[in-house]
């Protein structure tokens, strides 16, 4: 089966071009509210994992909205700024360095989406969206039909305004981190592993924002080698 296809909704798959062709088919399918979701920050030694959930309003301009790094800072602010003010239903979701350390990249991603669902569903009235675009290929452990979708914000409008809202949340995230910690930089490289900041953690060690378990950040931790927790040297 295509795995863009979902077994409720077997005539719904993606339209070339068009980036809200999957929530207009899965409305005349029924669902009255489609949701996309995202997350930034997988790839960082440092900070939290954050996910947005974002219902876009049937009648906006859904074409301005891209995957995030595809835009530039300036660009990802004005369309955060657009999304807040257009009428969009949004939720955040995150999971910190603890988190990560504790259950792996992927399943604090997971527990992330999930936050940020319950969010966008608060915002929402408590009610919740009848169907979810996730992005990439992993279903969030909720009971609420879902498309998992590789390369998700190139498809949906929906999933590209989650990740703009995702990004731009864990840059200002990373920013007020940048004052508590300026010996790594976060400002420049956001926890993310460039030359500059392995350099920092060789020079000063981990901060409590570091992701312990992450290859670059674990062995410059001051334990006992039976103490030591696991790496996770990827993503997954």
């Amino acid at each position: 089966m295509n795995p863009c296809v979902s077994p409720l909704f077997p005539d719904v798959s993606p339209i070339a071009g068009d980036t809200f062709s999957l929530e207009r088919q899965l409305v005349r399918h029924g669902a009255a509210l489609v949701a996309g979701l995202d997350e930034a920050g997988r790839g960082p030694l440092a900070g939290p994992v954050v996910a947005a959930c974002v219902i876009l309003p049937p009648d906006c301009d859904y074409q301005v909205f891209r995957d995030s790094k595809q835009l530039t800072a300036q660009q990802r602010e004005r369309l955060f700024a657009l999304l807040r003010g257009n009428g969009a239903i949004i939720g955040i979701g995150t999971a910190d360095p603890r988190e990560i350390e504790a259950i792996n990249i992927l399943q604090a991603s997971l527990l992330a989406m999930r936050r940020a669902l319950a969010a966008c569903t608060e915002a929402n009235g408590g009610q919740e969206p009848d169907v979810l675009l996730v992005d990439g290929t992993s279903r969030v452990p909720v009971a609420i039909q879902q498309l998992a979708l590789v390369k998700g914000e190139s498809k949906s409008a929906s999933i590209a305004a989650a990740s703009i809202i995702a990004k731009v949340t864990r840059d200002r995230l990373m920013a007020e981190a940048h004052l508590r910690y300026p010996q790594y930089g976060f400002a420049g490289h956001q926890g993310y592993p460039t030359r500059a900041h392995r350099q920092a953690i060789a020079a000063h060690g981990p901060c409590p924002l570091h992701r312990r378990t992450f290859r670059g950040v674990a062995e410059f931790l001051a334990v006992e080698p039976d103490q030591a927790a696991p790496t996770q040297p990827g993503l997954w």
